[in-house]
């Protein structure tokens, strides 16, 4: 909270089930750093890694005495519809929170948080590819439109004539590439069925990235840059590393064509502004998306009490 960036301004409602095979039911809240917008149009990733060890720890779900490696605990998503079954150690009753895992972009070590998005595809559209077409075009620009974990657009870096491993801090300064980027986002949205028009298109989805091929691929596969909430991201969405982890796996998308020529049934190493993340999406014999998994952190930070009016 307060952070002023789009990234963490957040909050999480945590409750009871209201579907048999959830433990919890989450909703996740956008709150506006520029206005007084709430969002609940979409779900985050990093988030919901919280969300198993605020249940445990709440009392919300019992966790046993001793010590458990991999606890699971089941999340509905309200403001997708999707179930998503979290994974950590615990430890007396108590979520772990030392550990020696480690992630880009955040400081420090903890015990490993495994999320497994079941059946992410369609969390707002109801669709994998919610246009129907693999790529189209907006505003003359390749994009591809997918839906997993939240509906998300990928573009080519080298079509918006930026290079392929830009800082947060070069997007930020570059505000005609952010106009494009927000005109591309908000024309998908409506070919995607998420608004009527451009002016009801939500802040929060879809989420739109630049994509491009690394120089050196033997230090991560693809680059990533992702846009929320009109903010570059300083390292990735997790719900946009699950949707590039799909996209990879999708013949003739956008985040393909970047990765011509890899070895499609292993996980997807992603580049991001702050570093790198492991992300892997597995598609059925009758190709559908069974689950998308990727690994967080959380700990207990503070507690206290937010008053509004």
């Amino acid at each position: 909270m307060g952070g002023g960036i789009s990234s963490l301004s957040k909050v999480c409602i945590v409750g009871p089930p209201t579907r048999p095979e959830a433990d919890v039911d989450y909703t996740f809240v956008s709150i506006g750093i520029k206005n007084d917008k709430v969002d609940y149009s979409s779900n985050c990733g990093n988030m919901s890694a919280a969300v198993g060890p605020y249940a445990v720890d709440s009392g919300l779900v019992s966790a046993p005495e001793g010590y458990q490696e991999q606890y699971v605990v089941r999340i509905h998503s309200t403001n997708t519809g999707k179930i998503i079954n979290v994974s950590f150690p615990v430890v007396d009753g108590e979520a772990a929170a030392s550990g020696d895992f480690t992630i880009d972009g955040v400081a420090g070590t903890a015990a490993p948080v495994q999320l497994d998005f079941v059946k992410p595809a369609g969390s707002r559209t109801g669709k994998l590819l919610p246009t129907g077409n693999v790529v189209g075009k907006f505003d003359c620009y390749n994009a591809t439109c997918i839906d997993v974990g939240n509906p998300c657009v990928f573009v080519y870096a080298s079509e918006l004539d930026v290079d392929g491993e830009p800082s947060s801090d070069d997007i930020e300064a570059n505000t005609i590439l952010k106009d494009k980027l927000e005109s591309i986002r908000r024309q998908a949205a409506m070919k995607m069925g998420l608004a009527p028009d451009l002016d009801s298109v939500p802040g929060s989805v879809p989420k739109i990235s630049m994509v491009s091929p690394r120089k050196q691929p033997t230090n991560g596969e693809i680059n990533v840059r992702a846009m929320l909430v009109g903010q570059a991201h300083k390292a990735i969405p997790v719900t946009v590393a699950l949707a590039t982890a799909a996209a990879a796996k999708l013949r003739g998308s956008i985040v393909a064509d970047c990765l011509k020529g890899r070895e499609e049934e292993k996980g997807l190493e992603i580049c991001h502004d702050s570093g790198r993340l492991r992300v892997d999406a597995l598609f059925d014999g009758a190709g559908e998306l069974s689950k998308a998994t990727v690994f967080r952190t959380a700990r207990h930070l503070m507690e206290g009490t937010i008053c509004w009016k």
